[in-house]
């Protein structure tokens, strides 16, 4: 099995979204993002994908995992069980898992590195990460961006590889 990583954009209290949507927009995680991801496998549930402005998200082999047989999306690849989601896989190198909370959940003890963009914010949501015991993991990166006039908030982007 190759190396999973994830990556979120979270707030102060590990706060993800509301109402299937992002916490707010700043231009400077998705590029961070997109940075991260391109040329990558991205996996997903199918509400994250149901959430996405433009589908599929270029240059990236998108995954959508979820339980329902019945669902199936145009332009992306349907995976129905972490089994089969595996199987998928087996080619692929460090592919990235991108949401939402559901899928987080599910895969946060299986990821070997983490791309944390912290929003230094309260935010009010619907939607968690869920918790990470950071004393197996090394932080590998930690790069602050003051807020700006396209950026309301200031952001850490951190970078964390599980402790061998």
């Amino acid at each position: 099995m190759k190396e999973l990583s994830m990556i979120a954009a979270i707030g102060n209290n590990w706060e993800l979204g509301l109402e299937n949507r992002l916490l707010c927009h700043l231009p400077e995680d998705l590029k961070w993002f997109k940075t991260q991801t391109s040329g990558h496998t991205v996996i997903m549930g199918d509400r994250t994908w149901e959430s996405l402005p433009k589908k599929p998200l270029p240059n990236r082999r998108n995954i959508v995992m979820t339980l329902d047989r019945n669902l199936v999306f145009p332009d992306c690849e349907m995976a129905y069980s972490i089994e089969e989601l595996f199987d998928m896989l087996e080619d692929n190198e460090n592919p990235f898992i991108i949401g939402g909370a559901t899928i987080y959940k599910l895969f946060i003890d299986k990821i070997q590195h983490l791309y944390l963009t912290r929003i230094q914010s309260d935010f009010k949501a619907d939607a968690f990460f869920p918790e990470v015991d950071f004393s197996k993991w090394n932080l590998i990166t930690d790069v602050f961006f003051a807020k700006d006039e396209r950026n309301v908030h200031d952001l850490r982007f951190q970078y964390y590889q599980l402790k061998k």
